[in-house]
């Protein structure tokens, strides 16, 4: 039966060493002058700034000058650097429902970034058993649902088929073992690692971040 082609960015699953993962995340700040929407999914970067304000964080408190670093969506593609994946936002009093971040809006979310996460991923095409192992990048045909705040995001395997390059996004681990996903077809779902990771031990600004398995 073919795979369910349902694009939904990356998910966080478990630590490289087996262990669950339990959720964890740190906030980042969505400045009211970034006008790109993000979603939960979405890989992102840091973009270099934080809060130049105090930001109330509902359920949180007062986050001081500083203490936010400001993201935006990672830029997909080889070469291109991840700080970390969205996982949730801070909760809008006045949009209670809303499960994005819409674009020119200011907002907190929270980022799984340690460089040590498995995610999983839809590759946008058929992805042998031979790319297990090698690196990839991401891809973003696909637009963020604002209906269920799922982002856009697929591991790319049409434009830029997988390779041993270690300057992409990722580096594939295995094929997802699941009965509804068929390994053999297109749109199979992949665990995989950000390997240009931004917060890599030993990464600079200007650095390459990657991290080896």
């Amino acid at each position: 039966m073919a795979n369910v082609d349902r694009p939904s960015g990356l998910m966080p699953m478990r630590h490289r060493n087996g262990a669950p993962y339990n959720g964890a995340a740190n906030p980042y700040y969505i400045p009211a002058a970034y006008g790109t929407a993000l979603f939960v999914g979405d890989a992102v970067i840091k973009s270099g700034t934080s809060n130049t304000a105090e930001v109330k964080v509902p359920g949180v408190g007062v986050a001081p000058i500083g203490t936010l670093p400001a993201i935006t969506s990672a830029t997909v593609g080889d070469g291109n650097r991840v700080t970390g994946v969205i996982v949730s936002f801070a909760a809008d009093p006045s949009n209670p429902d809303r499960a994005y971040s819409p674009a020119s809006t200011e907002g907190v979310a929270w980022v799984a970034d340690d460089p040590d996460l498995a995610f999983e991923v839809q590759a946008d095409g058929a992805i042998p058993a031979a790319s297990m192992g090698l690196n990839a990048v991401l891809i973003a045909t696909h637009s963020g649902n604002t209906s269920t705040g799922r982002s856009g995001m697929e591991l790319d395997t049409t434009s830029d088929a997988p390779a041993a390059d270690a300057s992409n996004q990722l580096l594939i681990i295995r094929a997802v073992n699941r009965d509804d996903n068929d390994t053999t077809l297109t749109h199979a779902r992949v665990e995989v690692l950000v390997s240009n990771h931004t917060e890599a031990h030993g990464s600079t600004a200007a650095g390459d971040g990657i991290l080896g398995i």
